[in-house]
């Protein structure tokens, strides 16, 4: 387990604070957002994405206030990897959409679940994409038009990589219609700064994901229908570095199982990710 000088706990919106957990990188941009909340005057407080192993973060969560519970937004080791830890520091249950995320007692979170929470309602919202197990966490009285924990599934800087096989394009492009539909609500991401309008945010990834795939029936006009995740990738994603080069493949079959129908773009067939 690693240690860190203490780190700042910072606001982000009426009802939300965040410390920043010191794991930055080519994926986790700054590092992860673990977000606070609780009403004002509340000394109870539910976390949200624990972030990485790492005992002074931990630490500062667990010393904020009276931990009651643990959400996570999905399966990721820079979200849920400090929760078992977590619990073992407040006594709080740990809730996540699946099982194997769930500690001290919490129950898998359902779609739709209504949680009040240190004094805040806030609604689950399945949010398949990114991974299988996705979920945003819905804030409606955070301020003027509520606010919206977006884990990875909305980033406050950049777009956020598919991670093809678990996670689909086609059940991204509905999880964005979802978000859109919450209208003018602030983004609280996982990684990277707040955003206003979740609204205009959501039709921005959509736009950006329609683009891609004008880019890639592109690329196949070129290449052949055939074509593999590699050379797809080397067409449409030329200016990336290596860092990211993983990523930007598994966007790529992402984006070929949707627009072959789901089959052809299993790694294996048609090309592989790696």
């Amino acid at each position: 387990m690693t240690s860190h000088p203490g780190p700042a706990l910072q606001r982000s919106s009426p009802l939300t604070r965040f410390i920043l957990a010191p794991n930055p990188g080519p994926m986790s941009l700054d590092g992860t957002n673990s977000f606070l909340v609780a009403a004002p005057g509340h000394s109870a407080l539910v976390v949200v994405d624990p972030g990485p192993l790492d005992e002074t973060h931990l630490c500062a969560l667990a010393g904020a206030g009276d931990v009651e519970l643990v959400l996570v937004t999905h399966r990721h080791p820079d979200h849920t990897a400090g929760s078992a830890r977590l619990h073992e520091l407040t006594g709080a249950p740990v809730r996540a959409a699946d099982p194997a995320h769930c500690h001290g007692g919490g129950k898998p979170l359902a779609n739709g679940e209504a949680i009040h929470a240190a004094g805040v309602d806030i609604t689950v919202l399945a949010t398949p994409g990114h991974t299988s197990d996705s979920v945003c966490f819905h804030l409606p009285a955070d301020g003027q038009c509520g606010s919206v924990l977006t884990g990875d599934t909305v980033l406050g800087r950049g777009t956020t990589v598919l991670d093809y096989p678990d996670g689909t394009l086609g059940e991204y492009l509905a999880s964005l219609d979802r978000l859109e539909a919450l209208g003018p609500a602030t983004v609280l991401p996982a990684h990277g700064p707040v955003l206003p309008s979740l609204e205009a945010i959501a039709r921005d990834y959509r736009a950006h994901r329609e683009d891609r795939l004008a880019q890639v029936r592109a690329a196949l006009g070129l290449l052949g229908r055939d074509a593999s995740v590699g050379e797809v990738a080397d067409a449409v994603y030329a200016d990336v570095g290596p860092s990211v080069r993983r990523a930007a493949e598994l966007s790529v079959a992402a984006q070929l199982s949707y627009l072959r129908g789901g089959a052809e773009g299993q790694p294996g067939a048609g090309g592989t990710v790696g």
